[in-house]
């Protein structure tokens, strides 16, 4: 092993002095007696780049992507990929890890509390089924359109967003999305650092006092709350440090393990309540005639909204299935399927807290702390933070270790970028951040509101301009001659539909009045569709000679794939 390294060092040394002129270290190195003559063919950049890649992750490289799973082209710009933004020419993950991947998403104390609400909404039981079914099965269509670019390409979320964008616009739709994962990654962990919480006080009641952040607290979080927080914290980081493998094998097994305890939990409370005391309609029905189709579009869109930011980025993961089938029947299995039952199971545990504890709880952890089993309680917090856990990592944390590292690929890899998010969760304070509607809404909405915009343009550019087709060797070239180069790398016409379907989203928003406050529910539907109408508008025109990209890359297939390894 040792010679074999000593040969390939020597051969990228000599790489060096042929491709880059002389180096006076690369060429004193070629001279060391140690090293064996080698025949220093004329090699391609790819060849030399593979090797390289190779010696660097034997010596503990940060990417965890292997090279021999990515295709490098011969001009592909050095500040436009690593191993981790490359396209993938080996993609591995069938219908149960993409489906998994939303029993992670789905599974946590957020989708609990969301379902739960619905059915205090105002709506009579079967009407809020009706818009949880709907709204699901937009979710899975919208996530069946943007995860094909993706999956076709092999490449991640800020990758394919140099289509419509440009090579160096896309850090726009990048940055833009990652920092919202870095404000939503630390509110998750602090909602699950709940759970911990409650089991500490629960197995240790001594330590109730420096639970009180008035007696011992510190930036507004007490002395409980940051061990439990730092806890978790450590927890996330260490998964996702481990790479995409074992982030695959725990939310594998995370999403299932949820569904035990919530089954176990409903049976539990349903004895306790008497099934004759249960209502499923959690609340008084306010609606009536067409103040009931109101409402049940206004349901429908916050289902279709709490899925909006992994929904932006879902190619982040659909880029790693093995087909497009594989991808649309975990999609099918994941949303529709698995949220619906995740739903019933909410709503009749929701119902029993009524008869049980005298009031309605949709909180799963307060519901859980109110069992008089101790190991119940241990186990269902536990369940319910690992939960929120897996969602956390795969909605995220992946989202910006994928659009961090874009911004600089060869300075921050895939694990730097997770890092920047984990630190940065700690820096914002997502505690205070949490206790605080205004702080919320005028931090998380003003950040959102440009979601829709950057979803519209990425399907209405990859469905409408390109005709489902993208030159995959471009996306990483700074060649003036490349598709995507646009204007120094920037696509004017994309940057103006961004800011002006966000814009109209966030003037929506942030004006209080009525009908605007009635709009603001569907800001992100107005959004996508104001972007993607400008976006189309302005590049319509380049429709006809995109057509001749569907000969000139044959489907978008990155070299060494065939069309069955991506349909």
């Amino acid at each position: 092993m040792a010679q074999r390294h000593r040969e390939v060092f020597r051969t990228i040394c000599a790489e060096a002095v042929r491709t880059r002129g002389s180096s006076d270290v690369a060429a004193r190195y070629l001279q060391l007696p140690f090293l064996v003559p080698v025949r220093i063919p004329a090699q391609s950049h790819l060849e030399v780049h593979m090797v390289t890649t190779e010696l660097a992750e034997g010596s503990g490289s940060s990417a965890t992507t292997s090279s021999a799973d990515v295709h490098v082209g011969s001009d592909y710009h050095p500040s436009l990929y690593n191993n981790d933004l490359a396209p993938l020419v080996k993609q591995k993950w069938n219908w149960y890890n993409i489906f998994a991947f939303w029993m992670s998403d789905v599974h946590s104390v957020g989708g609990y509390v969301t379902a739960g609400s619905l059915f205090a909404f105002g709506l009579a039981s079967w009407q809020v089924f009706v818009c949880l079914i709907v709204g699901i099965v937009i979710v899975m269509l919208l996530a069946n359109l943007v995860a094909k670019p993706s999956q076709v390409a092999g490449a991640p979320f800020p990758v394919i967003s140099r289509a419509p964008f440009g090579v160096r616009g896309a850090n726009i739709p990048a940055t833009l999305r990652g920092l919202i994962a870095v404000a939503w990654y630390g509110i998750q962990t602090y909602l699950a650092s709940d759970a911990i919480v409650v089991v500490a006080l629960k197995l240790w009641p001594a330590l109730k006092p420096y639970s009180d952040v008035a007696q011992h607290g510190f930036v507004g979080l007490s002395t409980i709350g940051w061990g439990a927080f730092i806890l978790l914290w450590i927890g996330q980081a260490f998964v996702f440090w481990r790479g995409r493998n074992a982030i695959r094998k725990f939310i594998d097994w995370a999403g299932p393990a949820v569904y035990v305890v919530m089954i176990v939990l409903t049976v539990y409370l349903v004895y306790k309540a008497g099934t004759s005391n249960i209502d499923l309609t959690l609340g008084s029905i306010k609606y009536s005639g067409w103040g009931t189709v109101g409402a049940m579009f206004l349901a429908t869109s916050i289902v279709v909204s709490y899925f909006s930011g992994p929904l932006l980025n879902f190619g982040d993961i659909s880029r790693y299935g093995r087909t497009m089938s594989d991808v649309k029947r975990g999609n099918l299995l994941g949303l529709p399927i698995n949220f619906t039952f995740f739903s019933i199971l909410t709503v009749v545990c929701a119902a029993a807290t009524v008869p049980v504890y005298g009031k309605l709880i949709t909180d799963p952890i307060e519901t859980v702390s109110r069992i008089d089993n101790t190991f119940a309680i241990v186990l269902g917090a536990m369940t319910f933070a690992i939960a929120t856990v897996g969602i956390n990592i795969v909605a995220n944390f992946i989202s910006p270790a994928f659009d961090f590292s874009h911004v600089a690929p060869q300075k921050i890899s895939w694990r730097t970028g997770g890092m920047i998010a984990a630190v940065g969760s700690v820096l914002i304070t997502p505690w205070n951040l949490y206790s605080s509607d205004e702080v919320i809404h005028y931090t998380l909405d003003v950040l959102a509101s440009f979601t829709g915009p950057l979803f519209g343009i990425l399907v209405c550019d990859y469905y409408l301009i390109r005709h489902q087709h993208v030159v995959v060797d471009d996306l990483y070239t700074m060649s003036s001659k490349g598709r995507y180069y646009y204007t120094k790398g920037v696509n004017p016409k994309a940057v103006i539909a961004t800011v002006v379907g966000g814009v109209i989203a966030l003037a929506i928003v942030l004006t209080p009045v009525e009908p605007f406050k009635t709009a603001a529910n569907f800001s992100w539907f107005i959004g996508a569709g104001v972007g993607a109408l400008v976006y189309y508008l302005n590049s319509r025109s380049s429709r006809v000679a995109n057509l001749a990209d569907k000969e000139i890359n044959s489907h978008a297939h990155v070299p060494g794939a065939t069309a069955g390894e991506r349909a």
